[in-house]
């Protein structure tokens, strides 16, 4: 086994603990002799699922990609809480939905036609992109797992020994704790959120409960009393108390979450007592018997939390709409699960800084750019083969720059006829095909997205076909632009043409500010762009040189 090392990715050292405590623990050892090393997450399927959750779930995704590669039954499991009751209106549905606050997910009908239930239509938004994003991953239900059984054994555990679970809560919490950890699914009017178990008969094993119109503030129950088995999808834990059994129930050895879930008295700390004092299972990383450990941290966008709830940010899948699942993917591989993740689109240098950072990560992995710290180019290898999706080409793909992506699908309006101004320009191969021509046409329709969606008023511009109507230029800069349409005919490398502009400024006797402001107006009608040399050779010669002649 690899001795962990700051030179290993985090995901690599993650899969080294784990291994390390299946060793150390007959539990573990046991479990992932016959499961194998189950990498678990959840998700509620309330709404729109935003691209914060998918932090987690590509964080799970690498990490039993990690245990794969050390030669390990590595399994990501994700599960859908579809048992969870719909407690807060969904602001994207109608009214008449309001019916059904109370009632399970999974017992709601979906608000499109295709799916099985209002959980199915929200969980499966996001998994349908999963095998775009590169997420190999097992689909389920937490409410299957109930009724199927598989809580069976907790929940006779869990409704025995009551008074350890109360007592955990009350120490936790230091306030009473009155109720039994159990919420029946009410036989009269099928809602799960305003039912109140009251006793449990350990002999018969037996629940009796009561469906409580004033229990919560958002839905009213409809009075039932009733005496019902716990067992087989008849009801479900309280959250905290769920998260406990579910570890033994599915086999978990690994389930990280926000840090919000790993503050002091918070959900970890009740669940990780109860997995240890009443279920007798160690709790996955990062948590120990005792210790709750640290939770990642939020995927900002623009410096807000995501929030499925509040109806802030992305959803996961409209943000392959915007950023391609490779850029997504790299983004969360390369950034430890304990740092800051604020990520702003519609910033000036996020997106730029990204896809430089990735297309310097490629060209170190395959041995085109030189990292001379042997640490960091272990690094940057690894991130590569974490964050790429699909197999892995024998050569690196053709790159073009995004700026200069951003600038020639401007001018070029289309992807095909940009290419056409890549291969007079030198930028890419007369004869490009295969993977080189797919790479360098994704790129600038990923540039053209970021332009259309995202990109400041300033990155955007139109070629003019003629000198901008009411534009007055002084006669020291139309004499300028002038010799500049004299000098362009002559075919003067881009640095070249570039010293030309400050000895024809100099010479004109105009600030050289001045001099590309009115190059950049008469261009594309504004006083700022693309450095000048290479937008002129960008747009053609021709071209500039007929405006200029015009001014």
């Amino acid at each position: 086994m690899a001795e962990e090392t700051e030179s290993m990715h985090w995901a690599d050292q993650i899969a080294n603990e784990l291994q390390l405590r299946a060793e150390r623990e007959p539990i573990l050892h046991k479990i992932v002799r016959e499961k194998g090393y189950i990498v678990y997450d959840e998700k509620t399927p309330s709404g729109v699922i935003h691209i914060g959750s998918g932090r987690g779930w590509i964080i799970h995704d690498i990490i039993a990609k990690a245990l794969r590669d050390a030669g390990l039954k590595g399994r990501f499991i994700l599960s859908a809480d579809d048992i969870d009751p719909y407690d807060k209106p969904n602001k994207e549905l109608p009214s008449t939905f309001d019916k059904y606050l109370g009632m399970p997910f999974r017992n709601i009908p979906s608000p499109v036609k295709g799916y099985k239930n209002f959980g199915d239509y929200y969980f499966m938004q996001c998994v349908e992109k999963f095998e775009e994003i590169g997420i190999e991953v097992e689909i389920q239900s937490t409410g299957d797992l109930y009724e199927s059984g598989a809580f069976n054994p907790a929940i006779k555990t869990i409704l025995d020994n009551s008074s350890k679970v109360k007592a955990i809560f009350e120490r936790i919490y230091d306030k009473p704790y009155d109720k039994l950890p159990f919420n029946p699914i009410c036989e009269k009017c099928g809602k799960i959120g305003t039912t109140r178990a009251i006793s449990w008969d350990k002999e018969k094993e037996l629940i009796t409960y009561k469906c409580e119109k004033d229990l919560v503030e958002w839905a009213e129950g409809c009075g039932h009393e009733g005496v019902i088995s716990p067992y087989d999808g008849n009801g479900k834990f309280p959250w905290k108390v769920e998260w406990a059994a579910k570890w033994p129930t599915v086999g978990a050895i690994c389930e990280l979450a926000g840090k919000d879930h790993f503050t002091a008295g918070g959900s970890r700390t009740v669940s990780i007592a109860i997995s240890d004092e009443v279920l007798n299972y160690p709790p996955p990383y990062p948590s120990t018997r005792k210790e709750t450990g640290k939770g990642y941290e939020f995927f900002n966008v623009g410096g807000k939390k995501m929030s499925t709830s509040k109806g802030q940010g992305f959803g996961f899948a409209e943000t392959f709409n915007y950023l391609p699942p490779q850029m997504i993917r790299y983004l969360l591989v390369k950034t430890r699960p304990h740092a800051v993740l604020d990520f702003d689109p519609e910033g000036r240098n996020d997106i730029i800084l990204l896809y430089e950072r990735y297309d310097k990560t490629e060209r170190i992995y395959f041995g085109v750019e030189k990292e001379d710290n042997p640490h960091e180019a272990a690094n940057q290898k690894r991130i590569y083969e974490l964050s790429h999706i699909g197999k892995i080409a024998d050569r690196m793909p053709k790159q073009i720059p995004f700026p200069l992506a951003v600038n020639i699908i401007q001018v070029g309006l289309s992807e095909e006829k940009a290419v056409e101004i890549l291969k007079k320009l030198g930028h890419v191969d007369k004869d490009i095909e295969g993977m080189d021509l797919h790479s360098v046409l994704q790129r600038l329709n990923e540039a053209k997205k970021w332009i259309d969606r995202f990109a400041p008023d300033d990155f955007k511009f139109s070629v003019q076909e003629k000198v901008p109507e009411g534009l007055k230029l002084g006669e020291k800069e139309k004499k300028a632009l002038h010799r500049v349409a004299s000098l362009i005919e002559e075919d003067l490398s881009e640095g070249l043409l570039h010293n030309k502009f400050w000895e024809i400024a100099k010479d004109e006797g105009i600030e050289t500010k001045d001099f590309f402001k009115a190059a950049y107006q008469v261009l594309i009608n504004k006083e700022r762009g693309p450095k000048l040399a290479g937008f002129i050779l960008t747009i053609g010669r021709d071209k500039v040189r007929n405006l200029f002649e015009k001014v």
